[in-house]
């Protein structure tokens, strides 16, 4: 009896259901990738909500003025040229960083972030100067519209600067680890995304505000 029970034991654990539990994650930089990319999709119909209701608004003046009377095309050219060079060499780092080359990724990213605080800054500038001169948020619904689009993207530069410095800081620590190589992978698509947001702003506001 005790064969018999011993091989019908052998049996209902040979048909019991396994259970495997892996050590690490299978694909984490792909699930962040993604992740990430989806995050990126959420914030693009962000900005077209903002986009939208400032097309709807551009023209509401309230008797006061307009973007012609309003907007320095050089100075916001200006700071088009920052951002659009921090884009460029935050490519550079990308490339410091495929080489293992970690001096010269922190470099390139310290430039980055340089050029990203003289954005920042010529953006602060400009909206003191339309303060200062009575074309707040308040004064109509095309100005509320226009601090609300630039101010959303001046936000995200922040937090992007924000982010940068933490990563620089990571990577002195830790070095060029997996973990580091992703999360610089994920800020390199929200820093060109910023750049693209930043275009379309340039052109619907600015250039056709002025035209």
């Amino acid at each position: 009896m005790s064969d018999i029970r011993t091989s019908h034991g052998a049996a209902a654990g040979a048909l019991a259901p396994r259970e495997y539990h892996l050590a690490h994650e299978p694909h984490p930089e792909n699930g962040t990738l993604l992740g990430f990319w989806l995050y990126l999709m959420s914030d693009c119909l962000i900005f077209a909500a903002l986009f939208a209701t400032y097309g709807v608004l551009g023209r509401s003046y309230a008797a006061g003025p307009n973007g012609a009377e309003l907007f320095d095309l050089t100075l916001v050219a200006i700071n088009t040229a920052f951002l659009l060079l921090s884009s460029i060499t935050f490519g550079f780092a990308m490339l410091r960083k495929q080489m293992g080359d970690v001096k010269g990724t922190l470099i390139w990213l310290a430039v980055t972030g340089f050029f990203g605080l003289c954005f920042l800054g010529l953006e602060l500038y400009e909206f003191h100067h339309l303060i200062q001169e009575g074309a707040g948020p308040q004064r109509s619904a095309f100005l509320s519209a226009f601090f609300t689009l630039v101010g959303t993207h001046g936000l995200h530069v922040t937090f992007g600067l924000i982010w940068l410095v933490v990563l620089m800081l990571q990577i002195k620590q830790h070095g060029l680890t997996p973990a580091n190589n992703r999360r610089l992978m994920c800020l390199s698509m929200f820093w060109h995304f910023l750049d693209v947001i930043w275009i379309g702003v340039f052109t619907f506001v600015y250039l056709m505000g002025v035209l």
